[in-house]
């Protein structure tokens, strides 16, 4: 199985019980091996007092892009520490899309750095994970087969 198999198949197996990126109208558009993009629109139960996009529900975007990102090699991943920088605000019906991708990953402690954008490019947010892989794989992967030489 190729890294961007794993990848891709970490994700269908987070996806199925991920009930809370799909209830926030979340996608994944594109995943590998410690890279994720997830989207979603900006509808009207998605903003605040202020008639702009939640700040809970841009990290909620970012924090599960990071995920999947972080969980992309079948080793169950979770946030040990998130933080972000809110730099312009999502509007109703504003696209927002999600790029995460990994930094560092040295043992069971990753790095991972997620910029959310709108549909015009303009950057809303920046998002820093810092994951820490805990037991478990999301999926059973196939014994590899072959014969000795």
């Amino acid at each position: 199985m190729t890294p961007d198999e794993r990848a891709k198949r970490s994700a269908e197996a987070m996806w199925a019980d991920d009930h809370a990126s799909k209830w926030f109208g979340m996608r994944i558009d594109e995943i590998s091996e410690g890279r994720a993009v997830l989207s979603m629109k900006v509808e009207q139960q998605h903003c605040n007092g202020h008639e702009i996009c939640h700040g809970g529900v841009t990290f909620s975007l970012a924090d599960s892009a990071f995920a999947f990102a972080c969980n992309s090699r079948n080793q169950r991943t979770v946030a040990q520490h998130n933080l972000i920088s809110f730099l312009a605000p999502g509007h109703l019906g504003d696209r927002l899309t999600a790029v995460a991708e990994e930094r560092s990953l040295n043992g069971r402690s990753g790095i991972y750095d997620v910029t959310v954008i709108n549909q015009d490019g303009r950057i809303i947010a920046e998002f820093r994970g810092m994951s820490r892989a805990i037991k478990g794989q999301l999926f059973v992967e196939p014994e590899a087969t072959g014969e000795m030489k």
